[in-house]
């Protein structure tokens, strides 16, 4: 196959498989026998490496190519957003975390065993892991197109399939034997290699941009009559449509709540917290991770500036101004793609490939182990005790490692399906597969404030508040509502509710429905702090 790689791009190339090969051997040399070692790190991990691993996996490939583009088409205010990540991570850290840990759980669905009993626990533990496979999956598709476009310069079957291979075969290689240990190790180096990748980036943007510093802050400033500034930041507006999506008001409400979701009751994150010697270690390096994630964030969204400057402001690039067509073989791409695949320089073509396979391992690996986790700890263990008695701890070890390979087949399964599906249907499963695990959120959000603010709640009502919080943010996916409301009154097709507010409707629904349930017989204090 034909490939836009020279000699110098697969040195870089090689370089950094032999890295990870190297930390994947190095991990497994040692010795694991409890699953506290294997999902837990033992309790024994850094504050500092676990806030960098928790920054790691909340990044993705779709960060790394979808960031610039934000900033590219708008302005900065999905850094805003960070706002609402803030406010969640404090909430998570003074009222999520201790509980974890006083309650020495191993995934985070373990609390609502204490609370509304084992069936509980399992239905929130399928809920995650369905949801994991189509978003880790949909994402894992998203680098693999990226991959396949520079490796094989086509978007073809073979190439995009062969494409997921390598990334979930790497992901699956060095965290197999290591556990969640390897997993956060391995994320620093992630971090470091698409950080890298993205500043050597926005160097040679400034290299090829003929101006400086303060031509560019002015045409940034003052795009153009009409246009409000690329640098604002904050937006005040109400706006309930998706236009309104990264307003100050979304910021405080929805993103709040997907936070305290993200960071507080999908196992993908929390697991890695809990690898931390005490809730104090884990609550820091949570809130750490926040903190540590607005400059990445705002490197990412530089380059979008700078290539709106490139393309769109050829009177500072000292040229006639050019056409960007960005479409690749059928494919749409984002801008950031377009200039890799138009304008990038040997060498430097590689480490971005790089950064893309990195943003998306860091996310790979996170999801394999805990869907591992939940998988075993919420799934498997329970049922084999209930059936043979008690095991020998490491036998659940060996499971953690046989779930961690059937988690990859089954991402890698969905990062193929999402390939087919996308160009043989007309159905938007990539955006409903990108928003997934929102989808679980609200249910989750719901049942928990529940279990955790108020003694009401019983098994029976948390089922259905879990699938009251799906159903209705289901609902209000433009595809699915046209269909529905349509019937009902033709004046309701095209009516569109930004995701944030979504998100804070279907976690009231979800509040309510749990809420509607009688006091459960179990006993509650349990989920108290000492």
């Amino acid at each position: 196959m034909n490939s836009l790689f020279t000699s110098l791009d697969w040195a870089v190339f090689a370089i950094y498989f032999a890295i990870i090969a190297f930390t994947g051997w190095h991990f497994s040399r040692t010795k694991i026998t409890s699953t506290k070692d294997y999902f837990l790190g033992g309790n024994s991990m850094p504050m500092w490496v676990v806030a960098i691993s928790v920054l790691a996996t909340s990044q993705s490939a779709a960060t790394f190519l979808g960031g610039p583009e934000s900033s590219y088409r708008g302005d900065l205010t999905y850094l805003a957003t960070n706002i609402g990540g803030i406010l969640g991570a404090i909430f998570v850290a003074l009222v999520l975390i201790p509980r974890f840990y006083h309650n020495k759980v191993s995934t985070v669905y373990e609390l609502l065993k204490l609370r509304f009993g084992e069936k509980t626990k399992q239905r929130a533990g399928v809920m995650y892991l369905v949801g994991r496979v189509f978003a880790s999956g949909a994402r894992l598709y998203m680098a693999a197109i990226a991959v396949s476009m520079i490796l094989f310069t086509n978007i073809d079957p073979s190439s995009v399939v062969t494409s997921v291979v390598i990334l979930v075969a790497v992901g699956l290689a060095y965290t197999y034997m290591g556990g969640i240990r390897s997993v956060i190790w391995s994320d620093l180096i992630q971090l470091v290699v698409y950080v890298g990748a993205a500043i050597a980036v926005i160097v040679y943007l400034l290299g090829q941009i003929p101006a400086d510093f303060s031509q560019i802050a002015q045409v940034l400033t003052n795009p153009g009559e009409g246009q409000s500034s690329k640098l604002t930041l904050l937006d005040f507006t109400l706006d309930f449509s998706p236009a309104g999506t990264f307003s100050f008001w979304a910021c405080i409400t929805g993103f709040v709540l997907l936070n305290i979701g993200a960071f507080g009751l999908d196992q993908d994150m929390t697991q890695r917290v809990l690898t931390c010697k005490d809730a104090k270690q884990g609550s820091k390096a949570m809130i750490n991770s926040i903190i540590f994630s607005i400059p990445v964030v705002l490197v990412f969204m530089s380059i979008g500036l700078l290539l709106y400057v490139f393309y769109q402001r050829p009177e500072l690039m000292g040229v006639e101004g050019k056409d960007v067509v960005q479409n690749f073989n059928g494919e749409n791409v984002t801008i950031f793609m377009y200039y890799v695949l138009n304008e990038m320089p040997a060498g430097l073509r590689g480490l971005v490939t790089v950064g893309v396979v990195a943003a998306a391992l860091s996310t790979l690996n996170s999801g394999l182990n805990s869907m591992s986790s939940v998988a075993v700890q919420d799934i498997y263990k329970p049922w084999l005790e209930a059936r043979k008695g008690e095991q020998d701890d490491f036998h659940y070890v060996k499971a953690g490692r046989f779930g961690m390979a059937a988690a990859a087949v089954a991402l890698g399964s969905m990062g193929i399906l999402c390939y087919y599906w996308q160009q043989y249907t007309d159905m938007p499963l990539l955006s409903f597969a990108l928003s997934v695990m929102v989808f679980a959120y609200t249910g989750l959000l719901g049942v928990y404030f529940t279990a955790i603010f108020t003694e009401r709640g019983n098994e029976t009502s948390v089922a259905l508040a879990l699938m009251a919080g799906f159903l209705t943010t289901l609902l209000m996916q433009a595809y699915v509502w046209d269909s529905v409301m349509g019937a009902v009154n033709a004046d309701w097709v095209g009516v569109r509710l930004a995701f944030p507010y979504q998100l804070c409707v279907g976690t009231f629904v979800s509040l309510i429905v749990c809420l509607l349930g009688k006091k459960q017989t179990q006993e509650v204090n349990k989920l108290q702090t000492v």
